[in-house]
């Protein structure tokens, strides 16, 4: 099979300090996708590697006629909907391709608005307000302590340590920052005090991988007790590896309603083949949808052991290029 491997390159680590260098944080870096590729290769691919810029279409235009499979693992690469760039490409050349629809990728990228089809389809997600200018006014129904971050990134760009906000004032001037960063509209909710999850799904119909639940209890005392750009790119990749729980010790009730919301996500959004969900529970152990990725991190073993959703799939007992290997069987199926 020959199978093109869709990518976004990073050319430097997020610093947490400068807000202008987490623009390209959802890219993988070079190591990352080299180790991809080798996988690839490995399980008896042709693979085919593109990087999704602005010459994507040119270059998969051309070899359209011999590609069986394209692996998206893009992020897409200039504007608010990027991450739907390269699924239209795929379906415009009728290439077969991993993941979702570039409707579903959309939402997904767009915080907001996949918390909308959340709300329309009853599923628990925190009160939140959109920002555009800065100078909305505040609605007062959401309580303090609030969490600010852009709509439309991943990998916790511009979330860091200092993204909760007290009261009024210092949350627009977080919100201000990051507009003239990020150039972006700025989403705002409650910080939920309770425990978080991190929730693999994979295949069609999709089957929830082990759960993981980050420890806050074992974060240094600098830090708040959530997954900020300082806890997820430096504390986790230090080799805080007891950070994570996996498979999470949750009791059944819990695990039910966990369950439940996921189902109803992948169904709401329509997702395909994989992707990871983030919930967070308030302090009576109510849990709310924070948000979707999809593509989610799948960071080889060879370079960090904390991925997420390899992870979840070692738990599962599923080796890495098994597991890719059945990301690639799962669109596959739904090809014939």
């Amino acid at each position: 099979m020959n199978i093109a491997f869709l990518y976004n390159v990073r050319r430097s680590c997020p610093d947490p300090k400068d807000y202008r260098n987490q623009i390209e944080g959802d890219f993988d870096d070079p190591t990352t996708i080299r180790w991809l590729i080798k996988h690839l290769k490995n399980l008896g691919f042709n693979v085919f590697p593109i990087e999704a810029d602005e010459k994507a279409y040119l270059k998969l235009y051309k070899i359209r006629k011999k590609i069986d499979l394209a692996f998206n693992y893009s992020e897409g690469k200039n504007g608010k909907d990027r991450e739907l760039q390269i699924p239209t490409i795929l379906e415009i050349l009728k290439i077969p391709y991993t993941g979702s629809s570039p409707l579903s990728q959309g939402l997904i990228l767009d915080k907001a608005k996949a918390k909308e089809v959340f709300v329309a389809n009853n599923i628990p997600t925190p009160l939140f307000q959109l920002f555009k200018t800065g100078n909305e006014a505040f609605n007062k129904r959401i309580k303090f302590p609030v969490i600010v971050k852009p709509n439309a990134e991943g990998s916790s760009m511009g979330i860091t340590n200092k993204s909760i906000a007290y009261n009024e004032k210092e949350m627009i001037g977080k919100v201000k920052i990051i507009l003239n960063n990020f150039k972006e509209p700025v989403l705002v909710e409650p910080f939920l005090g309770g425990r978080e999850f991190s929730i693999a799904m994979l295949g069609n119909p999709p089957e929830i991988l082990p759960i993981i639940e980050p420890d806050h209890t074992k974060l240094p005392k600098k830090y708040h007790n959530f997954d900020s750009l300082e806890v997820k790119w430096y504390f986790e990749e230090e080799g805080n590896q007891n950070y994570l729980t996996c498979p999470a010790k949750i009791e059944k009730n819990l695990q039910k309603k966990l369950n439940e919301i996921c189902y109803a996500v992948w169904d709401a959004i329509e997702i395909k083949d994989l992707c990871r969900i983030d919930i967070r529970c308030d302090d009576k152990e109510n849990p709310f949808v924070l948000e979707v990725n999809s593509p989610p991190g799948l960071i080889p073993p060879e370079v960090s052991l904390t991925s997420y959703f390899p992870l979840a799939a070692r738990k599962a007992g599923i080796a890495y290029e098994a597991l890719l290997s059945k990301i690639i069987n799962a669109a596959l199926r739904r090809y014939k």
